[in-house]
């Protein structure tokens, strides 16, 4: 684990929420691999990265959602060669992200 993500987990204020997002598989080729996180605060700002780009941007999308919703998700990100080629990524793999929504104590 990142030693930024968990400085930012440990430094929630009480009641601020984020979600955390955490490759648990890929497959191919992939920015980051299996153990990459990233922390969505709700107000936009993030601490740490899964490889920024199109995929991150996604994951993103999903995360905003998970804190909506305050359940987490498994989300399949797909970066291979016709799908990133439309976005303009040089990627070519799959990778499945867990994202998980937290709230400072």
């Amino acid at each position: 684990m990142d030693s930024k993500v968990v400085e930012a987990i440990l430094g929630l204020n009480q009641g601020e929420e984020a979600a955390l997002a955490t490759i648990v598989a890929t497959k191919g080729s992939t920015p980051r691999k299996a153990g990459a996180q990233v922390l969505f605060y709700r107000d936009g700002r993030t601490a740490g990265t899964i490889g920024g780009g199109c995929g991150e941007s996604e994951v993103r999308q999903h995360a905003f959602q998970a804190l909506r919703t305050q359940k987490p998700v498994l989300v399949h990100v797909n970066l291979t060669h016709d799908i990133a080629e439309e976005d303009g990524m040089v990627c070519g793999g799959i990778m499945d992200v867990f994202i998980e929504p937290l709230q400072g104590e």
